[in-house]
């Protein structure tokens, strides 16, 4: 009987403890796949997303893709999704449009877009001030925070280079627009002259003429131009860093005084903002409606 117990336990150790590791094994195996095929399927939430021959709201439409429709995901890069329909044909589209849920009133260029808003100065760099020291910095986030909310509300994928009183050094500015590969770029500033009250207004700069940089100022600045209970200023070129180094379409708005007595009371006012981030939207709007069309 020992010898038949030993020759049990040989073959089990030999043969049985193998097998059932290996069952084990495979049963974890089929686990994971079947967890990250779960996770590569996704299904369409809202209508009228367009399929593209590659990432970027420029690139050439294949198709538009139908609410309910269900995708698997290839790969992710620079937010974008490459899936793969029923049909076996692929195509990139816009992965914070196909993750969404919430309905849009429509989707449009914009809805593709991956817009960067640089809320000026901030920490220790308190900007220009009024004439009774409010600070620039407080105002420049407070109207980027509402130029996001109403960007977003397009379908718009928004990044802020600052949520907080904080200070982004100015050689870091741009490589955020730059790693988010950014199609557009949008510093937000108020002006302000060495005599107090003796300018106003509001104008759009820009550096880069070749890159869109020149047509997403003046597009922005023709939104704003009919609405604004400032003068219009127009578009200038200037040298600032965020503009110069910027690898993608980028403008400064410079949005009034902010020591003019007169523009200040509209700077500091929750419904001016609300007008700058409707004709901002508009203008980007126009900017990528053009962009599409002449690459297209």
């Amino acid at each position: 009987m020992q010898k038949l117990g030993r020759l049990m336990l040989a073959w089990i150790t030999k043969f049985w403890m193998p097998l059932a590791i290996t069952v084990g094994m495979l049963a974890v195996a089929v686990s994971v796949t079947t967890v990250m095929l779960y996770k590569q399927q996704i299904t369409v939430q809202i209508p009228n997303l367009t399929l593209r021959e590659n990432r970027g709201v420029t690139s050439t439409p294949i198709s538009v893709l139908k609410q309910g429709e269900h995708l698997q995901i290839l790969q992710e890069n620079d937010g974008w999704y490459q899936v793969r329909r029923e049909d076996e044909s692929t195509g990139w589209v816009a992965s914070w449009l196909l993750e969404r849920t919430k309905p849009l009133d429509k989707v449009t260029p914009l809805s593709e877009a991956t817009i960067v808003l640089d809320p000026g100065h901030g920490g220790n760099d308190p900007g220009a001030k009024s004439n009774s020291g409010k600070m620039e910095k407080t105002y420049t986030l407070l109207l980027a925070q509402r130029v996001a909310k109403t960007l977003r509300a397009t379908g718009a994928r928004v990044i802020m280079t600052r949520n907080s009183d904080k200070l982004v050094y100015l050689s870091q500015i741009p490589k955020v627009a730059e790693n988010a590969n950014a199609d557009a770029f949008i510093s937000f500033h108020f002006d302000s002259v060495d005599e107090a009250n003796t300018a106003s207004g509001f104008t759009a700069y820009y550096y880069h003429k070749d890159n869109g940089s020149k047509d997403l100022a003046q597009a922005i600045n023709d939104a704003m131009n009919p609405n604004m209970p400032l003068e219009n200023r127009g578009i200038d070129r200037a040298e600032y860093v965020v503009l110069i180094d910027n690898k993608v379409p980028a403008t400064l708005l410079e949005n009034g005084y902010i020591n003019s007595e007169r523009d200040f009371k509209q700077i500091k006012s929750p419904a001016y903002r609300k007008l700058i981030a409707k004709d901002v939207a508009q203008g980007l709007e126009t900017y990528f409606d053009n962009r599409v069309k002449t690459v297209n």
